[in-house]
């Protein structure tokens, strides 16, 4: 392609034409940096010497591992996209804090295969860092406890021979992380990659102890434990009260009859409603005495119950025989049933960050075919996630576009689209880079006034 190719498009009004001008189309890359270099990650990384068999030693870890967040944060976590920044390495290089230099696509990919899983507690120990540095304290609930959701969620690798991948329950090939968030707003507090076809339980103990390490070291507030059926195990529980934590866990009834279960209710339950004609739920607790296999320890602990009775379903159609509906859950709170009932159902917002992860960040298939340069990938996506969910929080409630109803949490898809991938205009002046943000853009007051709140007022 020429370099002075100019065409006309076909209404005749707008012509294209290539420019000499220095216009960046990942501005935004430039916070990302400023977030990162709160803290001296780098030169942690650059002290670690974990490749001892690298050719090149002059080819830090920080410049790998900064490129690649930089990526991430762009939603391209495939090495290809490495090439994007190309044409204006130099600019790149002082947004993201590179010393050195932008790796080449077969660098950032044989240097991200030598680092592998060996960086974990490193990654872990920094994202905390990074959330201390940067003033962030989780969103707490209207009881004063601060939420810790964990759940598993596959990732979709199917047709491809990674290392690992394998089915998984929802009937396709690929992964099945753990994934832990903390607060109301959903902060990323720990990732692990796992095969497939591994047990959501298998390893959890050991991953519950982790997390509960890592927010302790984020915020001294009592923490709510919320986990879903597959996690129903003794061992977890035995693991949460020796480390003071609240907790919610939904049951799995296994081998429980769920006759006995509503014979029980019928009984006793107090809070018996009827929504409708033959429609009828009994909310309560119930308490049972278990044991922990791991830990040879007994306790008695609350078992909460919403039992659904219908003999007529919502088309009017009497049913024969009665359809009984029962979920249970374990908890140590004091609240009352609803609201332990309405708090697990809040659970269910972890979704939204799985699929935030796995689609606005375009994570599900991960991009290595070794099993823990996909862990390092991951655990790399825990920090890009928590710098996209920082600038997206700290954006809402200033001066921005219209909108139908009001913001509580941005999605990474808008973070990245209209605040990481802002056009910019570079130029040099008295050996600093000016970033200049176009007049026609709407969002350039946010960016502007997120840079002053958070990024210099923080310095």
């Amino acid at each position: 392609m020429k370099k002075n190719r100019r065409m006309t498009l076909a209404n005749n009004n707008i012509v294209v034409e290539y420019t000499n001008e220095r216009i960046i189309p990942a501005g935004g890359l430039a916070v990302v940096g400023a977030i990162l270099g709160k803290s001296d990650f780098t030169k942690r990384l650059n002290r670690m010497d974990v490749t001892e068999n690298r050719s090149q030693h002059q080819i830090k870890n920080g410049d790998i591992i900064l490129t690649y967040i930089g990526m991430l944060c762009m939603g391209k976590p495939y090495f290809e996209a490495v090439h994007e920044m190309d044409d204006d390495k130099a600019f790149y290089q002082a947004a993201l804090g590179i010393t050195r230099s932008i790796p080449s696509e077969e660098t950032l990919r044989q240097c991200m295969d030598d680092i592998g899983d060996s960086l974990r507690s490193l990654i872990l120990d920094e994202n905390i860092r990074m959330l201390l540095a940067n003033k962030i304290q989780p969103g707490v609930l209207s009881n004063g406890f601060i939420p810790v959701d964990i759940d598993v969620t596959p990732m979709d690798n199917s047709k491809s021979g990674k290392e690992g991948v394998s089915r998984t329950y929802k009937g396709y090939d690929g992964y099945a992380p753990m994934m832990a968030y903390i607060g109301t707003e959903g902060y990323a507090i720990n990732f692990e990659l796992r095969e497939g076809k591994q047990h959501c339980q298998n390893g959890t103990v050991a991953f519950l102890q982790e997390t509960i390490k890592l927010c302790k070291k984020l915020t001294d507030k009592p923490l709510l434990i919320r986990l879903d059926s597959g996690n129903d195990s003794i061992d977890n529980v035995a693991v949460l009260i020796q480390e003071g934590c609240y907790f919610i866990i939904k049951r799995n009834l296994r081998r429980e009859s769920k006759e006995e279960w509503f014979n029980m209710a019928k009984q006793h339950c107090q809070n018996v409603t009827t929504p409708r004609e033959g429609k009828t739920i009994y909310i309560g607790s119930d308490w049972k005495t278990v044991t922990s296999k791991q830990f040879k320890q007994e306790f008695t602990l609350r078992a909460g119950y919403e039992i659904t009775e219908r003999t007529i379903n919502k088309y009017g159609q009497f049913m024969f025989p009665t359809d009984i509906e029962v979920e249970t859950w374990w908890t140590n709170l004091g609240e009352t049933d609803r609201e332990i009932i309405r708090l697990y159902h809040a659970h269910g917002e972890c979704e939204q960050y799985h699929s935030e992860i796995k689609t606005d960040m375009d994570i599900e298939r991960l991009p290595f075919g070794k099993f823990d340069t996909n862990a390092l990938v991951l655990e790399l996506s825990i920090i890009a996630y928590n710098i996209l969910r920082m600038i997206g929080q700290g954006t809402i409630g200033g001066r921005a576009p219209r909108q139908k109803r009001d913001v509580k949490r941005r999605r990474m898809r808008t973070v990245i689209s209209n605040l990481i991938m802002m056009a910019s205009h570079i130029t040099t002046h008295a050996r600093q880079l000016i970033m200049g943000l176009g007049k026609s853009n709407i969002w350039r007051h946010i960016f502007a006034d997120y840079c002053a709140n958070n990024i210099l007022a923080t310095a």
